[in-house]
């Protein structure tokens, strides 16, 4: 495995101390979680076996790949795709972007490969299932990856970029955080935390191959760190980590490009410098969207008009822990999970499926710096 990076200095809990390797583990009777953990696993198995109650235990380790900060489900939900933000993969300065198929509840590696450079902290996979995308944040670059049979081809495109923002100690430099697709698939996205822009590209997803179609720029110092599109097909939320801030966008078909409608203060009341965005969530509706904060650490919740993508605030939520990294709705959509992975604890809470509210106070479980939580 390549160096350990900065990130690391955020475990509070060795990952020996919460759980022991495994060789194999049994098929769960109920739901399957994997969870990215910025340690020197990996991937770790979680089972939650009554959706009725929040109770998830740990399993063991899934895959002994080191500072995981990101994985994602292939269409037929064979194959989970990792990102790895490391500093050194095959002897070359980049991250490692791997591909394991899910066999009986368990992973195996079917692939691995170079990114562009240092640091990869997100991969995502487009539309038809056949281009990842990764994005890195210490290198300040992107790659895309062919698809087939669940494994990765080297990089077929890599980009790096130049550039900074007025946040001297968080923009010296271009930081590539977050990479997504249209609605129809047709334009590809890479957010830049460093440099106050979102890098469009139109897609080639027979060759993998991106073009470059523009910029969009966010207010200077905003700090853009993720994309996420409404139901709806019209409407994007930009959430903006410096400025703990959410540009909801119009998107425009016909180039790719955006619109802002208005902008969402999380944390109008504290320093910027203490309170910084982090992640979104959507529901599949598109009645609900939540946005995690980080500094203060709460979810806040809104309504969202399901045809324009406009919110309405619900209230806000302790996450339960520090720092929360991402968090996600469970199948049912019934139960909120937050990483927080500066407590090292996964936090569940309870979902109101007809106001959107959380419950006020969730369960916590502990879990070894936890990045992204996957349900298969």
């Amino acid at each position: 495995m390549g160096k350990l990076t900065r990130r690391d200095v955020l475990r509070s809990v060795p990952a020996a101390a919460v759980l022991a390797a495994s060789k194999g583990f049994a098929v769960s009777s109920g739901q399957r979680l994997f969870i990215g953990s910025n340690t020197p696993d990996g991937i770790l198995a979680f089972d939650w076996d009554d959706p009725e109650k929040p109770e998830f235990y740990q399993v063991g380790v899934a895959a002994h790949l080191a500072n995981v900060d990101w994985i994602t489900l292939s269409r037929d939900r064979r194959t989970i795709f990792a990102a790895s933000e490391v500093d050194e993969f095959n002897g070359k300065p980049t991250g490692e972007v791997a591909s394991y198929r899910i066999d009986g509840g368990e992973l195996v590696q079917t692939s691995a490969q170079n990114s562009a450079a240092k640091g990869t902290c997100h991969v995502a996979l487009d539309h038809s299932g056949r281009v990842l995308l990764s994005a890195d944040y210490g290198g300040g670059a992107a790659a895309s990856f062919k698809v087939a049979g669940g494994k990765l081809s080297p990089a077929v495109w890599t980009e790096h970029y130049s550039g900074h923002g007025p946040v001297t100690d968080r923009q010296e430099a271009a930081h590539a955080h977050f990479a997504s697709f249209s609605p129809d698939n047709r334009f590809a996205y890479i957010n830049d935390l460093g440099s106050d822009c979102i890098h469009i590209y139109k897609l080639n997803a027979e060759t993998a191959e991106l073009t470059a179609a523009g910029k969009f720029k966010t207010q200077p110092g905003s700090g853009p760190r993720t994309l996420h599109f409404h139901p709806n097909g019209a409407t994007a939320y930009c959430m903006n980590e410096l400025a703990s801030a959410v540009d909801v966008l119009t998107w425009h078909k016909a180039d790719g490009d955006f619109t802002v409608v208005t902008r969402v203060e999380l944390n109008p009341d504290r320093s910027k410098g203490t309170s910084t965005g982090c992640d979104t969530v959507i529901t599949r509706d598109g009645r609900n969207v939540y946005f995690a904060n980080r500094g203060d650490d709460f979810i806040f919740s809104f309504k969202a008009d399901p045809n324009t993508g406009a919110l309405t605030p619900i209230g806000k939520t302790p996450s339960g822990g520090q720092t929360p990294r991402n968090f996600t709705l469970d199948p049912t959509e019934r139960w909120m999970l937050v990483a927080n992975q500066g407590s090292s604890n996964l936090s569940v809470f309870a979902r109101d499926p007809h106001t959107g509210a959380l419950s006020g106070e969730g369960r916590n479980f502990p879990c070894p710096s936890p990045m992204c939580i996957l349900f298969v």
